[in-house]
């Protein structure tokens, strides 16, 4: 048995050496891949501008005018 128990001691010894380099190796290539270094400038959005509707008169000329029309024609009768 002490064949096996050596056997299963090297195989253990050897998952828990793979398992740290699996650890190493997946902390070393965590950075970035970026291809202009290692810091790269961020990505900012571009803000947005929201610019209030000026103020028209145009609604309000029309109404007027059918109004002065009206008028000048019940004053004419």
């Amino acid at each position: 048995m002490d064949g096996v128990n050596n056997v299963l001691e090297v195989t253990m010894k050897k998952i828990a050496l793979a398992a740290a380099l699996s650890v190493a190796a997946t902390s070393a290539f965590a950075g970035s891949h970026s291809k202009m270094g290692k810091y790269s400038e961020p990505v900012i959005e571009p803000a947005v501008v929201v610019e209030e509707t000026k103020a028209s008169s145009g609604g309000i000329i029309v109404p007027i005018m059918l109004l002065l029309i009206v008028a000048a024609a019940v004053a004419a009768k």
